[in-house]
């Protein structure tokens, strides 16, 4: 049987080279190397047997309609699958997988922490200082930062990524660790002495608050206006899991009247755009006290390669006849 594949966005060549050397794949890839239209998704889906898909294409009844009933999986090349529609999945019977590892979450645990250095340092306040020249000689009190070391971080969600995380600061900065999570984590608690906390508890108790939870109607704005209010005055909130988990308005409002310290994201609530509303004139790009990156965490060569990889070994499995290694 020959399968039919469409690969929605460029991806690294390792899980390409894969699939191309198996003689039962025809293989088309959208050309350009930007996000593809929806109509042109709509268009290109038709007919396929599988379909990879990245975090920006949605999923939906609508993509499942267009491919037609031969539709038999998404390889989703993405650690989060929250742009699949996995009720219609299921009721199609078509699989849905996803690409975590080891290599990727150690990957986003690092980012994670570089925002926080980022933050708690001022480094990206202290490089644009100094190269429009406004730096014109030490001082005692020139933009000064705070320490990591001893402080104490509030993790919320303890799988591999904010478990990845806890190790680090505990081991290397001697940080007390809070965490949350929907269920109790003995093994993280044994290794590093971290101590379990409601969400209002740790909010009110942390340093440094960071957010590794999926993107579930659960926590859909799981941190707003009471959770800002609950945060210390001096406290820094890093988000590297999904935008939508902070209510971004909410956020600009309590960065301005000073309820946090600062704020460390890699993912937003309406991205790409980085404010939902630009007429609301509540721009985080205008904010000293916050650090940007474009839902880079993962971007090393060796995790995407690892994506890439895993992607394509999903539906080689999936066509051979076995379970996917990472079946939703």
């Amino acid at each position: 049987m020959i399968y039919s594949i469409f690969v929605t966005h460029e991806i690294p060549d390792e899980g390409i080279k894969l699939l191309k050397a198996d003689k039962r794949i025809r293989l088309e890839i959208y050309e350009e190397n930007e996000q593809i239209p929806r109509r042109e998704l709509l268009k290109r889906v038709k007919g396929k047997d599988i379909i990879l898909s990245i975090l920006t294409e949605k999923i939906d009844k609508e993509v499942f309609d267009a491919a037609g009933s031969q539709l038999k999986m998404i390889a989703n090349y993405a650690v989060g699958f929250d742009n699949v529609d996995l009720v219609e999945a299921k009721k199609r019977n078509i699989v849905v997988t996803n690409t975590p590892s080891d290599q990727i979450s150690e990957s986003v645990a690092e980012h994670t922490i570089a925002l926080m250095f980022a933050l708690a340092k001022r480094i990206c306040e202290a490089d644009r200082f100094t190269r429009v020249g406004k730096y014109k000689a030490w001082g005692p009190k020139l933009l000064l930062g705070t320490d990591f070391y001893e402080k104490t971080v509030g993790i919320v969600g303890t799988g591999r990524i904010g478990s990845g995380v806890v190790h680090r600061l505990h081991d290397g900065f001697n940080m007390k660790i809070l965490y949350n999570d929907v269920k109790r984590n003995t093994q993280l608690e044994k290794e590093t002495g971290a101590k379990f906390r409601t969400l209002e508890q740790l909010l009110k108790e942390s340093d440094f608050v960071s957010l590794h939870v999926p993107l579930l109607p659960s926590t859909h704005h799981l941190i707003s206006t009471k959770e800002f209010k609950m945060m210390k005055k001096t406290a820094f909130l890093i988000n590297t899991a999904r935008g939508p988990i902070i209510d971004e308005k909410a956020l600009v409002k309590a960065l301005t009247k000073k309820e946090i310290a600062g704020a460390g994201l890699d993912v937003y609530e309406c991205e790409p755009l980085i404010d939902c509303n630009p007429k609301d004139n509540l721009d985080l790009k205008k904010m000293d006290n916050v650090v940007l990156t474009p839902h880079t965490a993962s971007a090393t060569l060796e995790t995407r390669q690892e994506m890439s990889r895993l992607a394509a070994e999903n539906i080689l499995m999936f066509i051979n006849g076995k379970k996917p290694k990472n079946m939703v």
